[in-house]
Parts: structure tokens; C-alpha cells; sequence
């Protein structure tokens, strides 16, 4: 098919217009818009796209429908700019629809504090929203797309298998990259409505710096500082925002709850699929079991104090048992019961590592060469270093209880984590 011809796919009545705060107007063709206005939105759109972080940042109630409709915009302004310098041969019309459906659609699958519940025995979301693209209305609407709902699974869910052909590969390595139109997305829609300066991302000219390197997509020479930018902003996100220690008393607060309701099987994890921020609420409304309360309690910005913080050591054996979710709620008892406090009193938080990808290559002249070879900011031991900077261990326990133990519960704590 010709670049023509493509190009043509991609902007032809596309006249229906969002307005969205963060990117101005967004355009979507008929059929698109239908999708995106359809009852798996509508739930999208009463779930907050950063959960807890509210709490600290009032502003921050933007939801998932929000989040996927820039994701959407930028995959289609990303493609649009590949396809005029000619970077994308194996395109066809309907890979591009699959490709801009999946962005449209690559968070269908969330349900509230999904990203908190990553240690849990859960679904991933995006397995979730690979399964659901499949099955009717869905599947009958992203046909109306111009879109295989096979294809567009595939995109979306990265342990789906993938079809013999590279248009697929390379579509699915756009959705989830160094420099996808989620990330693009979320770090500078996050800041938006936080209200911060750190994760605002230059789109437009991230656009025009596009390559492509066989299946992934690469950037050029000039584009070399977007990567530093994004990853920078990232960093500092993660450090002010996602990881601000009482959102991070929140989330430990709501997924030990959600643990031991599973566990105990006062929850099973297919009622927790589908789920609003409303229907979660009263999910766990039950005043029969005890530890529901916690999430209650959270919500309402009751949230357990810090005791104790420790840099995460990954040669730390303790350190690394605490990962396992079960071994952590049994450090949890342990170190309660020695407090002389009750264990839904005391929560031990470790965020998981954070990826800092610079995976990319970065075309110069004529040849590729690896953006961490490049970068004297962001080599492999610099990336390492400041993941790692980033990744505390927190103890965090009830207010009234950590007042009574203040001075026994640190001494404790410290004595755990070494």
C-alpha cells in the first residue's frame, strides 16, 4: 500500500472531535468514537487513573478514560509522522486500525489499585483486555474499526502469541517501549493534574525524531535528549508522585486488605475483574471481615504512620524474602506480635523495581548504535544506581498504636530489615 494511501487511512473522516486538556482536540473517525463511547469506557471512566494519589494531590482524579484516549491520540499522531518519512514498508490499513484500537484499548482490563496488586495472584490487566476484545460487543465493534480483534489482542496482551508477521511484532513493540504513547501519556497527563512540573513530555518533537530499526522503534541523533527528558521526568515522578510515602501507606493499607481477603476467600479474584471505583468500595463495604477496614480507612485518608524506612538491598537475603507477599505478611505478624500490636496494625511496604528503559537505539548517519552506549547521564550503572536510589522498604503502622511504640517499633523494625 502506498504512504498515500496510508496516510489517507489515518486522518479520511476522522471529524469527530474530543476536547482534551492535556493534548487539545482529539480526533476519532465514526466508528472509533463509538467504541470509545461504549459501556467498557464508561467504566474506565469511574476508575482514577493514579488511585490513591489523590490523597496527596487533590487534583489527581483524572481517570483511565481519560489516560486512554491520549494514548490513543499519540499512537495516531505516532504513526502519522513514521508513515510521512516513509519508516513504516510493512503497514497495512487495517494493522494501522489494529494498532490505534489497541492503544484506544490497552487499559480496559484495569480495575481500581490494579497496578498496586502486581504481588498478588491476579490477572494482569492486560491479559484481561486481550481476553475482552474478543468476545462480543467488542469484538463486533473493532470489526466496524477496520480492526481484527485477534490483532489487536495481540498487541495489547504482550503473553498473547503473536502471528507470523512482523506488523504485528512491530505494533506491540510501539504500545510498550522506551517511548510509547502510554508513557508519553501518562507522565505528562499525571503531571498535569498533580500539578507538578516534572513529567511534562515535548510530543511534538518526540514525533519528528521517530525511526524505526527493524521491529522496534528507535529515534535519531536529535532526538538523543527526548529519551534523557522522559526518563529524567519519569525519576522524578516516581520520587515526588507514585511513590510519595503516604500514597505508598495507602497502597500497603488496601493490598494487605485485598490479600487476606483472598486468602481467606472473602474475596475470589473474578469479583474483582470489571470493577469501578464505586462497586470496589462496596466490594468491600462487609463489616464481617476485620481487615476490610483498612481499606476503608485509607480511603478516607486514615492512613498509618511511618515508622521506619530502609534502603532496599538487593543483597540483603531478608530484603529479598520480603518480595514474596506471603512472606511479608508473616514478617508483618511477627513484628506486631513483638510490638505487642495487633497485625492489621502494622503494614511493610516495598515498591517494585522500577524500570528506567533505555532500551533504544538512536540513528546515527547511516548505522544504529545503542542509546545506553551514548548517554554518559544514563549508562547501564547509572540506570541501576538510580532505580535502586529510588526503592525504600517502609514500615508503616496505625497512628494511636505507632504513638505507644515509638520507641520499641522503629528498634524492632530495624532489627527485621538489618
Amino acid at each position: 500500500m502506498t504512504e498515500t494511501a496510508l496516510l489517507h487511512s489515518l486522518v479520511h473522516h476522522y471529524d469527530v472531535v474530543v476536547r482534551d486538556p492535556v493534548w487539545g482536540d482529539i480526533h476519532m473517525d465514526a466508528p472509533l468514537h463509538a467504541l470509545f463511547q461504549s459501556k467498557t469506557f464508561m467504566v474506565l471512566d469511574r476508575i482514577r487513573q493514579l488511585g490513591p494519589v489523590a490523597l496527596v494531590y487533590p487534583g489527581a482524579t483524572h481517570t483511565r478514560k481519560a489516560h486512554s484516549l491520549g494514548v490513543y491520540h499519540i499512537a495516531r499522531r505516532m504513526v502519522i509522522a513514521l508513515v510521512e518519512k516513509g519508516e513504516l514498508a510493512c503497514a497495512t490499513r487495517a494493522g494501522l486500525k489494529a494498532f490505534l484500537v489497541a492503544a484506544l484499548c490497552h487499559d480496559i482490563g484495569h480495575f481500581p489499585y490494579a497496578h498496586s496488586f502486581k504481588d498478588l495472584p491476579l490477572a494482569h490487566h492486560e491479559a484481561i483486555g486481550g481476553a475482552m476484545v474478543l468476545e462480543p460487543p467488542l469484538s463486533e465493534m473493532i470489526s466496524r474499526c477496520g480492526a481484527d480483534p485477534q490483532q489487536v489482542a495481540a498487541i495489547i496482551d504482550p503473553d498473547r502469541p503473536l502471528p507470523d508477521d512482523g506488523e504485528t511484532r512491530l505494533y506491540r513493540s510501539f504500545l510498550s517501549g522506551v517511548l510509547d504513547p502510554d508513557k508519553i501519556d501518562y507522565l505528562t497527563r499525571d503531571a498535569f493534574y498533580c500539578g507538578v512540573p516534572y513529567g511534562v513530555q515535548d510530543a511534538d518533537y518526540i514525533m519528528r525524531r521517530l525511526v524505526v530499526n527493524e521491529d522496534r522503534l528507535a529515534i535519531d541523533s536529535k532526538g538523543e535528549m527526548s529519551i534523557e527528558a522522559l526518563l529524567f521526568a519519569k525519576y522524578q515522578m516516581y520520587r515526588a508522585v507514585y511513590w510519595h510515602p503516604q500514597v505508598r501507606a495507602a497502597t500497603a493499607m488496601v493490598r494487605k486488605a485485598v490479600y487476606l481477603g483472598l486468602a481467606e476467600g472473602a474475596l475470589q479474584p473474578a469479583s474483582l475483574y470489571g470493577l469501578d471505583d464505586a462497586s470496589f468500595g462496596r466490594l468491600v463495604a462487609r463489616d464481617d471481615f476485620r481487615p476490610f477496614r483498612l481499606i476503608r480507612e485509607a480511603e478516607e485518608k486514615q492512613l498509618y504512620r511511618l515508622a521506619l524506612e530502609r534502603r532496599f538491598d538487593e543483597t540483603n537475603p531478608v530484603h529479598n524474602d520480603l518480595l514474596d507477599i506471603t512472606k511479608r505478611i508473616e514478617a508483618e505478624a511477627a513484628l506486631a506480635q513483638a510490638a505487642g500490636i495487633d497485625e492489621l496494625d502494622l503494614v511493610i511496604d516495598i515498591p517494585e523495581r522500577i524500570k528506567l528503559e533505555t532500551d533504544l537505539m538512536v540513528r546515527t548517519n547511516s548505522h544504529f548504535e545503542p542509546f545506553t552506549t551514548r548517554s554518559s547521564l544514563f549508562n547501564a550503572a547509572s540506570v541501576a544506581s538510580v532505580a535502586g536510589a529510588l526503592r525504600t522498604i517502609r514500615v508503616f503502622a496505625r497512628m494511636h498504636v505507632h504513638a505507644e511504640t515509638a520507641d520499641v517499633l522503629p528498634e524492632l523494625a530495624g532489627a527485621l530489615l538489618g
